[in-house]
């Protein structure tokens, strides 16, 4: 069900679900122990006032010295409660925001795993990658610590101007007087600080993708000796990094001297008015002396509003990044009364009248594409590089969407089967394999954990790679690199034919996937497809004669159209492009 995107707040809060109550407690006890802030001063100006320097302050000292140390007593141990809830608070916080953090991140990466094939040619992998960690953590740092600053600086702020009016409100008003000075300052730097954190958040996804390709495609850099020219490229975005982080630093920097002037003025104000009121006899000492042990609490929350805008500013522009993949929904999807086949499939795959355009490409990819493949048939599919071979096998597992007619699987559309059971009854085996960092054994059975080690051994065998798995170092239990590292381009192909096999599919897809083997080899994989203990309907992309001749029908597709259709004798029969490939791979062009 989609979810109806919220607030950047109402975000947040809907994330703390089943910690809400824990959080609001510690919000509670912010306000708590800034209110408490005020004890300190009230208790000092009682000292003051009766001990210190009022008319019976001697006559007090010794009639009433109990209250003096029950005072000096009651200052000791409320601090030391204050220290307590400002510690629980901390750890309160923190629990909340680590939890939030765990859920959203886990929730972000269930979404990503569902996304259809539209979304990875969207977002690029580093971008991802800084969406799930960098950004994440200013989400995290948003519920720990900018929620928590904003409410004690505000219930700070509240609590001294309410004691400062209570004791004298002429001077409170005078001190009051400054603080919309520093909050017009605040406004001006929210509005320039907020457009170079998203810039300062786009410079930095940047220069992850650049870090990532290029430890993805270290062989191709080695390969080329570009090493010195990606290093200088990276250098190059991560300066771009840098310059912004330090324009972003530098905004706050650059209004900092006007907050922290308003701010100093607090004192100079009370010195000259409270001073004023003291000569007057309008203000008593210890009442100064509370304004003065209190005036900090005024100044703080003012210098603290810079911090706090640019930290929201930060987590605004991570949250956009964040949300964004948050409410993403994936085009490709089961239809509310999609039919439920728990059965295993027969096999049949046919197309009626398809064509196909990628939803950011100009042309159409395939036109008017027709054929059958009944169950147990092996189908050959071949044509130039470009002509739409790949994209019309990933039709088949709902990879992408017909732009026009139907994909059938045994006589029922693509569109109208659960997606997991269509997806589950298709062994897909690719030209550019993927091999996790794993054992060769977990490889092999990434489809199906609980197959049996026997049965790997099997599967192993009918892709031709049982033999040189053998002379591994550990067997089947050899721990491949990441991708494949260590093992050539043939033997990747045949454990991913392997693993492939492994789930047992009704329709096998295999996309040039023994592109990289030697004749004999291939010749060995033919001959296990073809004695397969399972019913299994095989589509092929091959552009080896030697793969495609004993299919039961070839279909030769050209700029999206299949010009030639028929078995290996009947194409050669009718003389046209597969009739010259064959001659040119036997030598006789």
């Amino acid at each position: 069900m989609e979810k109806k995107q919220k607030s950047k707040l109402g975000w947040l809060w809907e994330n703390m679900k089943g910690y809400r109550v824990i959080y609001i407690i510690g919000i509670l006890g912010t306000v708590v122990y800034n209110v408490m802030q005020l004890t300190v001063p009230f208790v000092t100006q009682r000292i003051v006032d009766l001990f210190l320097t009022g008319e019976n302050a001697v006559a007090n000292l010794a009639t009433k010295r109990d209250l003096f140390y029950k005072l000096l007593i009651a200052m000791v141990l409320l601090t030391f409660l204050r220290t307590l809830i400002v510690y629980l608070v901390c750890m309160d916080v923190e629990h909340v925001s680590q939890k939030v953090l765990y859920r959203i991140r886990t929730y972000l990466f269930d979404k990503i795993e569902r996304q259809d094939m539209k979304f990875y040619s969207t977002f690029r992998t580093g971008d991802l990658m800084t969406r799930l960690t960098g950004d994440l953590d200013a989400v995290r740092h948003m519920v720990a610590w900018v929620i928590r600053t904003i409410v004690e600086s505000l219930s700070l702020l509240a609590a001294a101007a309410v004691y400062f009016l209570y004791m004298d409100w002429r001077l409170a008003l005078a001190l009051l007087a400054i603080a919309p000075f520093i909050f017009l300052i605040i406004i001006l730097f929210k509005n320039k600080v907020a457009p170079r954190h998203k810039a300062l958040r786009e410079k930095l996804s940047q220069m992850n993708t650049a870090a990532q390709e290029n430890i993805s495609g270290n062989r191709v850099v080695k390969a080329f000796a570009r090493e010195d020219y990606e290093i200088a490229k990276f250098n190059e975005c991560n300066t771009e990094y840098s310059r912004t982080n330090k324009k972003t630093a530098m905004t706050w920097l650059t209004y900092y001297p006007y907050v922290e002037s308003f701010a100093n003025l607090l004192p100079v104000v009370l010195l000259a008015v409270g001073g004023v009121f003291i000569i007057n006899k309008q203000l008593t000492m210890g009442e100064y002396v509370a304004f003065s042990g209190l005036i900090w609490a005024i100044a703080n929350p003012m210098r603290q509003l810079g911090n706090i805008m640019n930290e929201f500013q930060r987590f605004s522009a991570a949250a956009d990044k964040v949300m964004e993949i948050y409410y993403s929904e994936p085009e490709i999807v089961d239809k509310p009364d999609a039919i439920d086949r728990t059965e295993r499939f027969a096999g049949k795959v046919e197309f009626k009248n398809v064509s196909f355009q990628y939803a950011d490409g100009n042309l159409p990819v395939l036109h008017n594409v027709s054929f059958v493949a009944n169950p147990g048939e092996t189908i050959a599919i071949m044509g130039e590089t470009g002509c739409g071979k790949t994209s019309l096998i990933q039709l088949i597992p709902r990879f992408y969407e017909p732009t026009e007619g139907e994909v059938l699987v045994d006589d029922i559309n693509v569109q109208d089967m659960k997606l997991n059971q269509l997806r589950k009854n298709i062994g897909l085996a690719t030209q550019d394999v993927l091999l996790y960092s794993d054992t060769i054994d977990g490889n092999i059975a990434y489809g199906d954990s609980h197959i049996k080690p026997e049965e790997v051994v099997k599967f192993a065998r009918y892709s031709a790679a049982s033999e040189f798995i053998a002379k591994m170092p550990e067997g089947y239990d050899t721990i491949v690199g990441e991708r494949g590292v260590g093992l050539s381009g043939g033997q990747k192909q045949r454990i991913s034919l392997a693993r492939a096999l492994a789930v047992k599919p009704a329709i096998l897809i295999l996309d040039d996937t023994t592109s990289a083997v030697d004749m004999e080899t291939e010749k060995q994989i033919q001959h296990s497809l073809n004695e397969l203990d399972f019913p299994c309907t095989k589509i092929i992309i091959a552009q080896r004669i030697s793969t495609t001749k004993f299919a039961d029908k070839i279909l030769v597709l050209q700029d999206g159209h299949i010009t030639e259709s028929g078995t290996h004798e009947e194409l050669v029969a009718k003389k046209g492009y597969y009739y010259s490939l064959v001659k040119l791979q036997t030598g006789e062009a």
